[in-house]
């Protein structure tokens, strides 16, 4: 077996290719969970502004799932929660090149849910992450 999962997007015959995401993913091995995080760092201090609190969200999922045994290739499926969904469609832009600082050019299947408020006051975003690492 090799050392990590192969995973694979999924795209229907016909359909368009997404820019930035999957549709679906297809992966087999070991199933790694984050819970929700936020963009604190291990201290508990929040980062400033929403694209600061998404770098900072990005390098906590990177570590969770590196700890667990995996690494970004792995991870199949990415689910945002925002406060601000106007502010997260004006980042859009600066959001690619710190995504791509953190995860490469991997891009999972996503889901963005717009929410009035979180737990932490004083997060703009939580992001939820499912991996399949080698089985």
């Amino acid at each position: 077996m090799s050392d990590h999962s192969q995973s694979r997007a999924i795209l229907p015959e016909g359909w368009p290719q997404p820019r930035g995401y999957a549709n679906g993913m297809v992966a087999e091995g070991r199933v790694l969970v984050t819970g929700g995080l936020v963009g604190w760092d291990a201290q508990g201090v929040f980062a400033k502004g929403f694209i600061g609190q998404l770098r900072q969200t990005f390098l906590n999922i990177r570590a969770v799932v590196e700890a667990g045994g995996g690494r970004v290739e792995d991870i199949v499926r990415l689910t945002w929660y925002v406060t601000d969904i106007a502010t997260y469609r004006a980042s859009l832009k600066e959001m690619g090149p710190v995504y791509r600082e953190v995860f490469g050019r991997h891009f999972p299947a996503m889901a963005v849910v717009a929410v009035t408020a979180l737990v932490e006051p004083e997060a703009l975003l939580e992001i939820e992450a499912t991996a399949v690492v080698d089985g």
